[in-house]
């Protein structure tokens, strides 16, 4: 019988003890193979990050961030301006505006009737509904006001004003955003989840894309028509920005944005594209000086762009630290099994020297059959980490966000939201969650994907047998000492 044949039987003499140690095998390369997975999504993620994030600056109107602030709006021809600046190489602009509820509007009485741009409400206050809105829509908010709404958004009012009726209350106001291409809006993607982006961008445009949250409550679908200002409007699809607040929104094409809220030629926001990272800096203060230091605030997302890296790199070095941790647990319990195995065998060695066995031959023999075990942990190792890999990057990612983001509100964090066109006063019953520059880096990163491809398998697999066939050695170096007339003699 050869060396191979007799290690591969002798693998499977004791079946309950092999199906044990296969098992437990199998955890623990099970979670190596994962960590493998999750530290080369992480650094994927990381290198896509830094090519399509990294090189992106924003225009805003000086003294302005969504939607707060003053200062006068962006044109057409700024963004003509931002295109001809040296190392651009895409601009896109959108309009952020208010649609507050049409009914709610009705029913605003005394002050709050102030007509804004394009026939909505004035200063939000109670029963307003509009805060700043530049138009009206027969949807009603998903968000509900809540206690914040109705604090954040009073117009400071104490004494009740009206004498004929109860003020109604405060209705969160609707963001639409108004885009100039199909698949983007202020350089993200939208994340159309049913029906189709955007395709008609004239004025007279009647499409829209309507968020998740939004359309459940308006009881929405594709195909389906609401009213934006005096115009029908038709949802060619739904979208999914990643939470409530973000999803209780619009796109709409640009010039169609324009011209219902009588904003023509304006624009809230550009999102400049500059064609490599090293030249961020230089073309942030081109842009500044091309259009004006006192009429435009230029920022890169280096913000966010460094939080997420920051905290995608310290998900790198636990999933690295935790791999390295699973190949010295898989070599200690081959290194484990196979001393009980040497020692239950000394009769055997004994024999097999007596015979003319050379203690190369026998420890070879321990080595291939530790190494039969962990090819068959391995196999089971591969499935659990095909399986919980993605769950496991996601949940390092999460726990890590989170304790950045703890930090990051105990530090204070921005005005406004990440939503589309950027952030207004909401609604609800208590923080739960920080925004500001963490929150950006948080949608930033978003859910990571894994996938053990075959390259990952062979080298995750090639290190743990390494691994494994180190620990096999020293039993292997055991039976060296075995004497065969000392075991004869015993027996």
């Amino acid at each position: 019988m050869s060396v191979v044949s007799r290690s591969v039987g002798n693998a499977f003499r004791n079946k309950i003890r092999t199906s044990a140690v296969v098992i437990i095998l199998a955890v623990a390369i099970g979670l190596a193979l994962s960590m493998l997975v999750a530290n080369q999504a992480v650094a994927s993620k990381v290198d896509a990050l830094k090519a399509s994030v990294g090189n992106n600056l924003t225009v805003n109107p000086a003294g302005s961030r969504g939607g707060l602030g003053g200062g006068e709006p962006l044109t057409t021809a700024d963004l003509t301006t931002a295109v001809a600046v040296e190392h651009v190489t895409n601009v896109t602009g959108t309009l952020s505006v208010r649609l507050s509820n049409s009914a709610a509007t009705t029913a605003t009485t005394g002050t709050d009737t102030a007509q804004g741009p394009g026939g909505g409400t004035g200063q939000g206050g109670p029963g307003g509904g509009g805060f700043g809105a530049s138009g009206t829509t027969n949807l009603e908010s998903a968000v509900a006001a809540g206690s914040l709404g109705q604090r954040n958004n009073s117009n400071g009012s104490t004494s009740g004003s009206t004498t004929d009726s109860a003020v109604p209350s405060f209705s969160i106001p609707i963001q639409a955003t108004g885009v100039s291409t199909s698949a983007t809006a202020a350089g993200e993607a939208i994340n159309v989840t049913s029906g189709a982006q955007l395709s008609d961008f004239a004025a007279t445009s009647t499409q829209a894309l309507v968020g998740t949250t939004l359309a459940t409550k308006n009881n929405l679908k594709v195909g389906s028509t609401f009213t934006v200002q005096d115009r029908t409007m038709t949802v060619t699809g739904i979208f999914d920005a990643g939470t409530e607040f973000d999803n209780n929104a619009l796109y709409l094409p640009l010039a169609a944005t324009q011209t219902l809220t009588d904003q023509a030629d304006q624009i809230s926001t550009l999102t400049v594209v500059v064609d490599s990272i090293e030249n961020v800096a230089s073309t942030q203060t081109a842009l500044t000086t091309a259009l004006g230091a006192d009429r435009v605030d230029v920022t890169s997302g280096s913000t966010s762009l460094e939080s997420a890296i920051s905290s995608l790199g310290s998900v790198q070095n636990i999933s690295l630290i935790a791999f390295i941790a699973s190949l010295v647990t898989a070599g200690l319990i081959v290194l484990l099994i196979m001393i009980m195995v040497v020692r239950e065998r000394r009769r055997e060695i004994g024999v097999l020297k007596a015979i003319g066995a050379s203690n190369r031959t026998i420890g070879v023999q321990f080595v291939i059959e530790a190494l039969v075990l962990v090819v068959m942990g391995s196999v089971v190792g591969a499935v659990v980490a095909a399986l919980s890999s993605n769950p496991i990057v996601n949940a390092l990612v999460a726990g890590n966000t989170s304790t950045t983001g703890t930090a990051a509100g105990a530090a204070g964090a921005a005005p406004g939201g990440a939503g589309p066109g950027g952030g207004f006063p909401g609604g609800g019953e208590g923080l739960t969650r920080t925004r500001g520059a963490f929150a950006g880096a948080e949608q930033l990163i978003g859910t990571i994907s894994t996938s053990l491809g075959w390259q990952t398998l062979v080298f995750g697999v090639a290190g743990i047998l390494l691994i494994a066939a180190l620990g096999a050695l020293i039993p292997a170096l055991l039976t060296a000492k075995v004497r065969p007339i000392e075991v004869l003699r015993g027996e």
